[in-house]
């Protein structure tokens, strides 16, 4: 009952008996009628469903609080930083009833208006900046009750080349398609499309909203979202028709619909030969010969284009898988990268245990590498000799888990590499806390005792070589 939003009372009436002045009864019938209050609450309390708390009534738009309740939840599990209010998820959940009632009050009733979008820049590895549009908690609870009320129907239609930022999808379902597809496809076009969330046009994206939205109040959300301005650094910035936050809560899932009608289904019903796949905004093409790589990139251009998109010339390329099967060629690339993983020729021992051959497939890309290992430098946490082991454990394990998770499901050899790096700061870090240790060898052997030890301190240790 807490975790509602309004106090729900129970009006007690005079013919039940609860309302004579205290001076005409005795203590003990005080006492009976207040057990009889108990006992009548307690019935009424009971006959009520939970659905009943969260009735909503009266209100011109179909919002109940179950629903505002269900997306306070999803924007907690997925925590995030504060919007231009300042006001995070913490500072929000010290008022929390009153919080979430404004926010069905105002969704329910058609007032309610989003804050500007906080803007973040993140530096990319190529040198270049991505610029995240970030809500408010109360914007990103709002975003989420009509993502919620949209999903379903929107599912319906998606096509099953479609991966990102679905319900039952995930990023290795797509590379393992992918993985399929470069068996049988000896042709790649690597797409990038260019600076898309902050070029998606508003017209287009919402004749396609109209083609399963009938609602009002749901485009009329929409739209205000999509209006939003920008706070930077330099003032507000107001959107010219294009553009959806790259970090709002319905981005994703307004991306995935304008992308369905902009290339899934035209790609399936001008192309019916090929096969692609795409997460988001990351497309991946497989072609049958080098001409029609050619043809339906040339194809792409010119859907893009109609659609208001272009495609970044540096990073869209067409790429030949070579294999162990495929005539060896020097005029083409034979690497693409794709969600994190390098895609490229390399030796793969055979399964009758016969030796090795040439095959085409994935590993964790030097992207993706590099980025880790810049990531661990800024922890910095070699210099600080009053950390310990376990407060270091602490500070790495979650990541840890993350990154064998997701890139040791193919080739997980390769995290070896990169964990070294990782040993050998935490062997930087035995050097400079321990003045009897001062060499590396020496390091390194202090962290075997403890690696055998407890062997489970660090979650990359059962990797490790050290």
């Amino acid at each position: 009952m807490g975790n509602t939003y309004e106090a729900y009372s129970i009006n007690v009436y005079k013919d039940d008996g609860c309302c004579c002045s205290s001076d005409e009864v005795s203590v003990m019938e005080m006492e009976q009628r207040t057990a009889d209050i108990q006992f009548y609450l307690f019935n009424q309390l009971k006959r009520l469903r939970m659905s009943d708390l969260f009735e909503t009534k009266s209100k011109p738009i179909p919002i109940t609080k179950a629903m505002v309740w269900e997306a306070y939840r999803k924007v907690k599990s997925n925590k995030g930083s504060a919007g231009v209010d300042e006001i995070s998820l913490k500072i929000f959940d010290e008022n929390l009833s009153k919080n979430l009632y404004k926010i069905w009050n105002r969704m329910a009733s058609g007032s309610y208006f989003p804050m500007p979008v906080k803007e973040v820049v993140i530096p990319k590895s190529n040198g270049g900046e991505r610029k995240l549009g970030i809500p408010s908690i109360s914007d990103r609870i709002a975003q989420e009750v009509v993502k919620t009320y949209l999903e379903p129907r929107f599912e319906k239609e998606f096509l099953p080349q479609s991966y990102g930022y679905r319900p039952h999808k995930s990023a290795h379902q797509a590379l393992e398609n992918v993985r399929e597809n470069v068996r049988k496809y000896a042709w790649v076009v690597d797409m990038d499309i260019k600076s898309f969330f902050d070029e998606v046009n508003h017209e287009l994206l919402m004749k396609a909203i109209e083609k399963h939205v009938p609602e009002k109040w749901v485009k009329m959300y929409i739209k205000r979202w999509l209006e939003t301005p920008v706070q930077t650094k330099d003032g507000l910035i107001y959107k010219q028709g294009q553009g959806t936050p790259q970090g709002g809560v319905i981005s994703p899932l307004l991306a995935n619909l304008f992308l369905h009608y902009v290339l899934d289904k035209w790609l399936v019903k001008e192309y019916p030969t090929i096969r692609f796949v795409r997460y988001a905004d990351d497309v991946v093409v497989h072609c049958i010969s080098e001409q029609q790589s050619h043809y339906v990139l040339e194809g792409i251009k010119l859907r893009l284009k109609a659609c208001k998109l272009r495609l970044s010339e540096e990073k869209t390329k067409i790429t030949y898988c070579q294999d162990y099967r495929r005539e060896k060629r020097k005029d083409y690339p034979k690497k693409f990268d794709f969600l994190g993983y390098s895609f490229k020729p390399m030796s793969k021992k055979s399964k009758r245990n016969t030796g090795v051959f040439l095959g085409f497939d994935c590993e964790m890309s030097m992207k993706a590498r590099t980025r880790i290992i810049e990531q661990w430098e800024t922890i910095d946490f070699h210099r600080t000799s009053t950390l310990t082991l376990q407060n270091i454990a602490e500070k790495l394990n979650a990541q840890t888990r993350g990154i064998i998770n997701y890139y040791g499901k193919y080739n997980i050899r390769t995290l070896e590499k990169l964990f070294r790096h990782l040993d050998f700061r935490l062997a930087k870090w035995v050097k400079n806390k321990f003045k009897k240790l001062r060499s590396y060898q020496k390091a390194f052997d202090w962290l075997r005792d403890i690696k055998l030890s407890y062997p489970n301190l660090f979650e990359h240790w059962w990797l490790s070589k050290i």
